[in-house]
């Protein structure tokens, strides 16, 4: 999996800054149910978190759309968005099959 996140890093001119696998996401009921297409945002990493939210669908501001997981339960529930995970902070991806985008968004360092 390292050779094809960085091949993504790469390939979108981000650096290479791989999460630890024991941090958490933050990810909703929609992704972990396998709905498509699934987004990803990194902001800066703090007190055990990856910085990394996931969703699928629509974004909500419910406080508890999104669910705290250990990043390596993402093999079991998410795969798909395994190669996108070494994007740095600041970083968003969309994801649906035959597609995929990449986008840097510096507001998410502010946030």
């Amino acid at each position: 999996m390292e050779e094809e996140q960085r091949d993504i890093c790469k390939r979108y001119g981000a650096g290479f800054t791989p999460p630890d696998g024991t941090d958490k996401v933050g990810v909703s009921e929609s992704a972990l149910r396998g709905e498509l297409p699934l987004h990803g945002l990194r902001h800066r990493s703090e007190s055990g978190t990856t910085g990394w939210f996931i969703w699928a669908g629509d974004w909500s501001d419910d406080p508890d759309f999104f669910k705290p997981l250990h990043l390596y339960h993402l093999t079991d529930h998410c795969p798909a968005v395994l190669p996108f995970l070494a994007l740095p902070p600041g970083w968003r991806f969309m994801v649906a099959p035959g597609h995929d985008d990449v986008w840097s968004d510096r507001g998410l360092l502010s946030a």
